[in-house]
């Protein structure tokens, strides 16, 4: 084993599945880089490092260092020293303060930081406020690199050093001796087995009951980010048996004692025995309980002859009705609460427009919302009302954690129009119904045969399964929808029918054939380069979204994203975090959701500045600009290809969807159908009619396992509401 020691020059490329890095180390006193490769998902170029391997020869990289072990220093000589105050590890000091700061006090630059940061006033153009910054963000630093060479020695990457520390501060290294497990939890990227490799350096035993405890939750928790809101418990117990690798009986043994705890809840449901987080069964037994307070109370909204109303809307906006939409207008004037479900062309925003054109006569306390911003966006445009997303709707309270709109605050409302709900989540619908006041009609939209929410549970299928609320189903296609290829395939692709893909020359709907993933990611890269914006004049990035059913592999978005940002926004000037490579001007979205700033999982945006001596970077979401530090960075990924689940309630001018067999696993009906409609001008299928026929066969999708219909049925009947509760605020 060989031993080289130097700084960190530039990363040249990273794998993010296993933090396979490619970087340039420049050796002090050598003029030419080494190229080292091996597992470094941490490193970030400015730092020092000393690593441990072998010399190996590239059939066509030539020599490389590949790396087995490294080590983080500090560095030593100058340029090592002005490589770290650059790299923007020290908030305030970016190239140009770097260079001033190590040509005054040379190598001992950081020992004046250290021990005499008053001395930093000696540097030309540096004043008082920007070296209290300096100051601060140095001793930040100093903590972070306790809290990395703590978790180094008990075998932790220090990448999770800076979140960490970002959340428990000087509490850091006591909070993780304590209970590693809580890492889990309350740090996103830290899972179970890097919390559970922590435990068992520090002493923790397997069997012990903290262990089995925060593994049988953690697997719970797992679940709901598959959909589920609770888990049949035999098959909970193998699960968890699988990640903890003892005995079934132990495990057995410790969610006893959860459910006795009122940590767990388990309950029969169709005759075997299933499992809640609390959090999961509180909410769902809080949404059947105030569904049952909105359908049994009074109504603020007098009572109308319908049928006069009817005719009244189709004469004012000149159109006329067809048997379903009638219905559905007339049960949405008429029911407390009611949904409207059907496919693209069944003439939805034709009932919402009728139902606010005649309600607005009765109240103008009238809210419409969406559970995206670009679903209300779409539905201010279609209504010419003003549109929220259901979380600005709910008014986000930072302070408390929690929406300030509640029962004790509750929405200034008559009618609430919820469009695109097929979106809408567990916890979200909690949120939202016990904002509604008793009084308010409540009216959701959306397509039932979609895919269900990117959050746990399935909550307009369940709503409409129960048997409690009223339900219109729109299926007929109307004349204007008949004439685009897109509707009516997606039509047949929804009735298990194969699409019709020999489309002509002035078709909005295409199929490209190409046999092998590597044959069907070249015709991808061509298409949204090249030929589309050619022949339909449309924005590479902006207007054309590709989608594919998968993360890994050759068609899958990770490689995806990789090869179009090289295409359409190549840099020689980008950076790294995260085992990320980011450049000006990507597409990128975020991947959860974060209601301090006010952007939630599956939002789309583009990154419009980066500022290396702040630490920070800026996306502009639909002309809002958002900070993220270089910490937060693995909540955006890149997006010029995206999980058609989380593409799910927005539009964009052109889809591009790769299909072929390797995605067997996910090529589902509803998967398709939901990636078809998401095309608003022109959809191109690229790959295989055998993985389309696939598709279209397959109706089971992924089974979700819910409480919440089982509930809605079972809520006891709701008290009247007195007087006082039908006030608004």
């Amino acid at each position: 084993m060989d031993t080289l020691q130097g700084h960190i020059d530039a990363i040249v490329y990273v794998q993010p599945e296993n933090g396979f890095t490619v970087a340039r180390l420049k050796e002090p006193h050598k003029k030419d880089h080494t190229i080292i490769v091996g597992s470094l998902p941490s490193i970030q170029p400015g730092e020092t490092i000393t690593c441990q391997g072998v010399w190996k020869t590239h059939p066509s990289y030539g020599r490389q260092f590949e790396v087995t072990d490294c080590q983080v220093d500090i560095p030593c000589d100058l340029m090592g020293i002005q490589k770290y105050l650059e790299s923007g590890l020290v908030k305030g000091i970016g190239p140009i303060f770097a260079k001033k700061i190590v040509e005054l006090f040379g190598t001992d630059t950081l020992k004046v930081i250290d021990e005499t940061p008053h001395r930093l006033l000696e540097v030309p153009g540096l004043g008082e406020k920007k070296r209290l910054k300096i100051i601060e963000c140095w001793q930040q630093q100093r903590g972070i690199r306790d809290v990395m060479i703590f978790l180094r020695t008990h075998g932790v990457s220090p990448t999770y050093a800076q979140k960490i520390f970002k959340a428990y501060g000087d509490e850091s290294i006591e909070r993780v001796r304590t209970n590693p497990y809580q890492l889990a939890k309350d740090i996103f990227g830290i899972g179970f087995k890097i919390a559970d490799a922590l435990a068992q350096k520090l002493g923790l035993p397997l069997h012990s009951p903290e262990r089995l405890s925060a593994g049988i939750q953690f697997v719970l928790w797992e679940l709901t980010s598959e959909g589920h809101t609770c888990y049949p418990t035999q098959k909970l117990i193998p699960a968890a048996k699988a990640m903890l690798e003892v005995e079934e009986n132990l495990i057995e043994e410790q969610k006893i004692r959860l459910v006795e705890k009122e940590e767990l809840i388990e309950l029969e449901m169709a005759e075997e025995p299933y499992v809640w987080l609390k959090p999961f069964y509180s909410y769902e037994k809080a949404i059947a309980k105030d569904m049952k307070r909105l359908l049994e109370s009074d109504q603020a909204l007098r009572a109308i002859d319908i049928l006069k109303a009817t005719d009244w809307v189709q004469r004012v906006l000149s159109i006329r009705f067809a048997l379903q939409q009638e219905a559905a207008v007339q049960k949405a004037l008429e029911d407390k609460v009611h949904i409207i479900t059907g496919g693209p062309g069944t003439g939805k925003s034709t009932i919402t427009n009728a139902i606010l054109a005649v309600s607005s006569k009765l109240t103008d306390r009238i809210l419409l919302a969406a559970p995206t911003g670009r679903a209300a966006k779409r539905m201010s445009e279609i209504t010419h009302r003003k549109a929220f997303t259901l979380h600005a709707l709910l008014e986000w309270d930072p302070m408390t954690g929690g929406f300030k709109r509640s029962r004790d605050n509750p929405l200034a409302c008559d009618l609430l129009i919820v469009d695109e709900a097929s979106m809408i989540d567990t916890p979200l619908l909690f949120s939202l119904l016990k904002a509604i006041p008793s009084a308010a009609r409540l009216i959701f939209v959306g397509d039932i045969d979609q895919l269900p929410s990117v959050g746990p549970g399935t909550v307009l299928r369940d709503m409409i399964q129960c048997s409690l609320i009223g339900v219109t189903r729109l299926t007929e296609i109307f004349r204007q929808a008949k004439g685009s290829r897109i509707v009516t395939n997606a039509h047949r692709i929804n009735q298990g029918e194969f699409p019709e893909v020999n489309s002509g020359e002035n078709s909005d709907f295409h199929y490209i054939e190409a046999e092998t993933p590597e044959a069907i990611q070249q015709v991808l890269l061509q298409l949204v380069s090249k030929e589309i914006p050619a022949k339909y004049g449309l924005d590479s990035v902006n207007d054309i979204q590709v989608l594919s059913p998968m993360k890994r592999g050759t068609i899958g978005i990770e490689v995806l994203n990789v090869e179009l940002q090289n295409l359409l926004n190549p840099s020689d000037r980008p950076f790294f975090r995260s085992g990320r490579r980011y450049h000006v001007n990507d597409k990128v979205m975020q991947i959860r959701n974060n209601y301090n700033k006010k952007v939630h999982n599956g939002d789309i945006g583009r990154i419009v500045s980066v500022d290396m001596e702040e630490d920070l970077l800026e996306v502009d979401f639909d002309d809002k600009r958002v900070p993220y530090d270089f910490v937060e960075l693995d909540e955006l990924v890149l997006s010029y290809a995206a999980s058609i689940h989380k593409y799910q309630g927005s539009e964009c001018p052109c889809v591009v969807i790769p299909i072929h067999t390797t995605h067997f696993k996910l090529l589902h009906r509803n998967l398709l159908y939901t990636a078809v409609t998401r095309g608003k001008q022109q959809v191109f299928l690229v790959g295989t009619k055998k993985a389309i026929g696939i598709a279209v066969s397959s109706n089971q999708g992924l089974q979700r396992y819910t409480g919440l219909e089982k509930a809605l049925r079972e809520a006891p009947k709701a008290k009247k509401p007195n007087a006082t509760q039908l006030k608004f605020v």
